[in-house]
């Protein structure tokens, strides 16, 4: 009894591991083009769920309060759109001496130059308690700055270049992203009263929906034929993208709480998550495209399909640890209060 109300209080963890067990016994079924189209079901209704999901949960003066927190969004997408990169190609001058297949490597590079995805980190931050306002205004707005930024970076750092059809991707985002979410604050205005009185479950939902992602992510690592290739090499960048996310999420941690960030903990938890994730959804097409006809592009995209799964199985185990952090945090604030 114990174990099961146990897992039923994890459901999430227990759902993670169900979700990857499932995707290494058959991963053609979410493969794109497999029997659940993830190419539709993930890129388009799963992004909309989220978006809409967060549209009608949210209360409007937390959107619009978020969107004037000018400092925070400076932070996240520096250090996402600029730091990132830098640091990354500063550490592969380390690593060229090393025997690790350099286009192992050059992927490492295609992963710092991404842009924020559009769901995990808002989903990761909804999950804490932490400023999700602040998540999807910067997950939304950096996959729309990634649009023009990561070819340049791409361009910058590996020497690539490539007309981007900048309007696709944008169109898409625009209804994946933008519209879900207007169309949810829109209904909230209908419904408010109801959803203040029963209280949906609206983190279950997101949770739920994560799963899914999770699951044909994984369906993707493990149908790669590449994976298989050069064992030392990819269990070396495995161990190094683990280590670049813990290393970042402990730096953001750290320059977030300082005491002249102007930052508060919920800040902070958005900060953590938006300025470490990376996006897969826009990250692969980006790459099939800059990198189009190359003899090495899965190679290069490995490291990508690695940082995926890893920044959300990551996040989702460090969740309780964040918490109970943040609400410590928050209940320090109000102690040290002074009472009026």
């Amino acid at each position: 009894m114990r174990l099961l109300e146990r897992a039923r209080k994890e459901w999430f963890m227990v759902g993670i591991v169900v979700a990857i067990g499932a995707a290494k016994l058959e991963p053609s079924v979410g493969v794109n083009g497999g029997p659940l189209k993830p190419e539709i079901t993930v890129s388009y209704i799963a992004v909309a769920t989220i978006f809409f999901n967060s549209g009608l949960s949210l209360k409007t003066e937390e959107l619009t309060s978020a969107l004037v927190h000018l400092k925070l969004h400076l932070f996240i997408q520096t250090f996402t759109l600029a730091f990132f990169p830098a640091t990354i190609w500063l550490f592969l001058q380390l690593l060229s001496v090393t025997s690790i297949n350099e286009w192992l490597l050059k992927g490492l590079q295609t992963v710092g130059c991404m842009p924020p995805p559009v769901s995990s980190a808002v989903i990761l931050t909804k999950a804490v308690g932490g400023n999700e306002a602040a998540a999807i205004f910067n997950s939304a707005f950096g996959s729309f700055l990634g649009i023009v930024v990561t070819p340049l970076l791409l361009l910058l750092f590996l020497g690539s270049s490539s007309s981007v059809p900048f309007t696709s991707i944008f169109s898409q985002l625009f209804m994946t992203v933008v519209v879900p979410l207007i169309i949810g604050q829109v209904v909230r205005r209908f419904v408010k009263d109801w959803l203040e009185r029963k209280k949906p479950p609206f983190g279950a939902v997101s949770s739920s929906v994560l799963l899914m992602i999770i699951y044909t992510t994984f369906c993707d690592t493990f149908s790669n034929p590449h994976i298989d290739l050069d064992k030392v090499s990819l269990v070396l960048i495995l161990f190094i993208i683990v280590s670049v996310q813990l290393s970042f999420m402990l730096l953001t941690f750290v320059f977030s709480t300082r005491d002249n960030s102007g930052f508060t903990p919920a800040d902070t938890v958005a900060v953590i998550f938006c300025s470490t994730h990376k996006s897969l959804t826009l990250g692969i097409p980006m790459l099939k495209i800059v990198f189009a006809g190359h003899e090495h592009l899965s190679l290069i995209s490995v490291p990508l399909l690695i940082y995926h799964p890893a920044q959300i199985l990551l996040g989702s185990v460090l969740v309780p640890t964040i918490k109970s952090w943040m609400v410590s945090r928050q209940k320090g604030v109000k102690l040290t209060r002074p009472t009026v």
